[in-house]
Formats: C-alpha cells, structure tokens, sequence
C-alpha cells in the first residue's frame, strides 16, 4: 500500500520510530509492505491509527533531514 504525501520522507521516519515499518519512494510516497500471512487485522488498524496520530501530531515535521537509506 502506498500513501502520498508532501511529507512523506517525515512520515516514514516518525511511523518507524513508533514501531510501525514501511520506506519512502519517490515522488513521495510512503510505502506499507501488506502481506496476509503475516499481518493481523489488529496490526493494519494500529499501522493505520498511528498513521493518524502522527499527522495530527505533526510528528513527521522532526524528520526533514533525509538519511541515505529509509
């Protein structure tokens, strides 16, 4: 799954800090790897609440510097 946004690269790095894994892409993307063997229901909904969190927090606003590899 992937999500744009302008702040994608931000997005990324504050979801990772909170547990949640996925990697940019240009031309800003946020990309989410979504495998059913794997994942449960309750993991996609927390990937996606904390998603949420991190906007409405303006959490990924600390993350402007880009490392070399997400």
């Amino acid at each position: 799954v992937s999500v744009a946004h302008p702040e994608a690269y931000g997005v990324v790095q504050a979801l990772i800090a909170r547990g949640v894994v996925g990697d940019y892409r240009e031309p800003g993307l946020a990309r989410f790897g979504v495998a059913a063997p794997y994942l449960t229901h309750a993991e996609m909904l927390r990937a996606v609440l904390e998603l949420r969190a991190v906007l409405d927090r303006g959490e990924h606003r600390a993350h402007r510097v880009r490392a070399a590899v997400t």
